[in-house]
């Protein structure tokens, strides 16, 4: 007997997370006093919390306070200070209830689709994009519709890009900083994007997940640019804490409660003992900065050294910690070049078939969040395997 399976078991897999397997396996077969594997693959901070995160949780854990549900939205003081942060990062004044505490920014995704679409809704984007955009929207019976971006719009969305859609799409999603680019929207570019789509009554949905972590564009929220847009952010990049599953919206007057309601049913709440753990973090500026200034570091020396050891076109790298790389003069196929260069100079990347379906063959994203240390071995290495 065959039994039925839902349009979610055909979602396709996020490729970094087999190419971290792939590293991981590597790495055990390594014999002892030979060099490591060098993660470029995945972009996850090499720092931890920051103590003062730290030190909240065991504070709370030794006090033993209760660490039972939240409301659905998330604790009220995480909420507030949130709502401090846009008025000391922007300059804007975000209201305490219109903030929804959630799962991570994956775990925002879901709640914001199903919020703001419905099955058969059409959603841009630019490509390269994040996979699970695509990913989650097909699973939840929404189409992506793809708009091919290159170097001459920093593979960011034009308002030109959005006029030549017909029909026009239900949603759009931008990231600034991007991933796997590391480009961003300037400010005046979302301003007019968010313009757009609020005329055109196309939904936004503005992921911002790596803001602070920018080194030549000024940020912008689109949680200023218009009453009608959903931003997404997290505490995985900027604040150095993927694995406490963290992350917030700012969401627009009509989607507040029917995110509060799918959050309930969902989720219940995110996890108290983290958002104790992020309120904490927010008031650790010292650390969080210093992380900035590697990662600052570790872009200079791989944008300048790049080029030198084969990789002579790079994306811009104004944000995040990503540098989206052409390769199509050494190779037409980006899953073979990232494993030859795993198996062979013991690297790991990701190959841009993740990001861009029809063009990733030809790409490679590195990741350049890891110890500057182990930059610098990179591009030795790949001076070597050259």
């Amino acid at each position: 007997m065959t039994l039925k399976t839902g349009r979610g078991a055909s979602a396709p897999p996020f490729m970094v997370m087999d190419v971290i397997a792939a590293a991981n396996a590597r790495q055990a077969e390594l014999p002892a006093g030979m060099p490591d594997i060098i993660r470029m693959e995945i972009g996850q901070p090499g720092t931890g919390a920051p103590a003062g995160a730290e030190a909240a949780v065991i504070a709370a854990l030794q006090e033993r306070r209760p660490m039972g549900y939240t409301e659905s939205l998330g604790l009220r003081s995480l909420r507030e200070r949130l709502a401090r942060h846009y008025a000391e990062w922007y300059g804007t004044t975000v209201s305490p209830e219109r903030i929804a505490v959630t799962m991570g920014a994956s775990g925002a995704f879901p709640l914001a689709f199903l919020a703001a679409f419905d099955p058969g809704d059409r959603i841009a984007m630019a490509t390269p994009f994040y996979p699970p955009y695509v990913n989650i929207l097909t699973a939840l019976g929404m189409e992506p519709v793809l708009m091919e971006s290159g170097p001459e719009s920093r593979f960011q969305p034009t308002v030109a890009m959005l006029e030549a859609l017909s029909p026009r799409p239900d949603g759009l999603i931008v990231a600034s900083p991007c991933n796997p680019a590391g480009t961003m929207l300037h400010p005046r570019e979302l301003a007019d994007i968010a313009r757009w789509c609020h005329r055109n009554g196309v939904r936004l949905i503005s992921d911002e997940i790596y803001h602070g972590l920018n080194y030549d564009a000024p940020l912008a929220t689109a949680a200023a640019l218009s009453p009608s847009a959903v931003v997404i952010n997290s505490f995985s990049k900027y604040f150095s804490m993927t694995g406490w599953r963290i992350g917030w919206m700012v969401l627009p007057e009509d989607l507040l409660r029917p995110v509060e309601c799918l959050a309930q049913n969902f989720f219940i709440s995110a996890p108290h003992i983290a958002q104790v753990a992020a309120e904490a973090a927010m008031e650790c500026t010292d650390e969080l900065e210093a992380n900035i200034a590697r990662y600052r570091r570790s872009r200079d020396l791989l944008l300048a050294a790049m080029p030198e050891v084969g990789f002579p076109r790079l994306s811009a790298a104004e944000g995040a910690f990503y540098i989206y790389a052409d390769i199509s003069e050494r190779s037409n196929d980006s899953r073979d070049f990232c494993a030859r260069m795993l198996a062979e100079a013991g690297i790991a990347a990701s190959p841009g078939v993740d990001f861009d379906r029809t063009r990733g063959h030809r790409y490679v994203r590195f990741s350049y969040c890891g110890p500057e240390a182990d930059m610098a071995e990179a591009i030795d290495r790949l001076a070597r395997w050259r």
